[in-house]
């Protein structure tokens, strides 16, 4: 759940983009949004700026995802029904970038707009993608764990999986930047938990068990980020732990030291984003390839910054 500081913060991050917003007029167009998932609190927060949005331009937004986000099938069966039911347009944040092209042509067929949001598709269908740069994200979250480590030694990935746009560019960012700028730093294994904070606990315990000498992890989403410092935890590592997202749990970790810091994205406005891009194909307006909604490093040093605090959420 959000709580009011932190949920006035990040609409109010939003307040110079909802001054000059276009005045669509209030013709309640039907938008279906299929998250990867529900049961984060990131995409609770991507949920309240498509909710904002739809508030603001006069539309009935639906928002709905799998229970984990290992459940590609799953979200495949919620994007046709979405189809099923004529939505005036779909936001669409894809577990697996193939999977959904015959359901998106599908769309397309039916003149239906596609906007991507979070999790880009390998596809022209999408009419843009409201998304975090997450390659550069990522190369952030290395920079500041070679920084923390001394700029040399070994490191380890925890993502969420390998078919998502976001889960591809996490991995890409740390370790293309480690290999191209930390000679001296080795990463010795990514792996993958699904998001699930179990699972990703029990692989950062098997990466700690077999490398004693390591000395940090990134966790590339909530899920795993939370499941690398509980792994940290029940084996009394001193490693340092980099993670992506900000929920209750993450912010805790920063603030008690278990996790060195993270990034945020701007999840309100993933999904003010995906709402008003939609509500703009439907008017027959042109849009960018690429809506970006920003990213921050936060630590406990730096979560109390005005400009930081309104993007974090719990």
């Amino acid at each position: 759940m959000f709580n009011r500081r932190t949920l006035i913060g990040a609409i109010s991050a939003l307040a110079l983009l909802s001054a000059s917003a276009p005045a669509f007029a209030q013709d309640n167009y039907d938008i279906a949004l299929i998250s990867k998932g529900f049961q984060h609190q990131f995409w609770q927060a991507v949920k309240a700026g498509a909710d904002k949005a739809a508030a603001e331009f006069g539309a009935t937004v639906t928002f709905e995802g799998p229970e984990t986000e290992s459940q590609v099938d799953r979200q495949m069966d919620m994007l046709a029904a979405a189809l099923s039911r004529k939505p005036d347009a779909i936001g669409f944040a894809a577990l697996d970038s193939q999977a959904a092209t015959p359901l998106l042509q599908q769309a397309k067929d039916a003149a239906i707009p596609v906007i991507a949001f979070d999790s880009g598709v390998d596809s022209d269908i999408p009419l843009t993608t409201a998304t975090t740069d997450n390659v550069a994200a990522a190369a952030l979250a290395a920079d500041k764990m070679a920084e923390l480590i001394g700029g040399e030694g070994k490191v380890a990935v925890v993502a969420h999986d390998q078919t998502s746009r976001t889960g591809i560019d996490r991995v890409d960012g740390f370790v293309n930047r480690i290999k191209e700028a930390y000679p001296k730093i080795e990463v010795v294994s990514v792996q993958y938990g699904g998001g699930d904070q179990l699972q990703s606990t029990e692989i950062a315990k098997s990466i700690l068990l077999a490398n004693p000498d390591l000395k940090g992890i990134f966790g590339a989403n909530e899920g795993s980020a939370i499941g690398v410092v509980n792994g940290k935890t029940e084996l009394n590592s001193t490693i340092v732990v980099i993670g992506f997202d900000s929920g209750a749990a993450q912010k805790g970790f920063i603030e008690s030291g278990a996790m060195a810091g993270a990034i945020t994205q701007n999840p309100v406005g993933i999904g003010y984003e995906t709402v008003k891009a939609a509500i703009s194909a439907l008017k027959g307006e042109t849009l960018p390839p690429i809506i970006d909604t920003g990213f921050y490093y936060y630590d406990k040093a730096t979560m109390g910054n005005p400009e930081i605090a309104a993007v974090l959420y719990d």
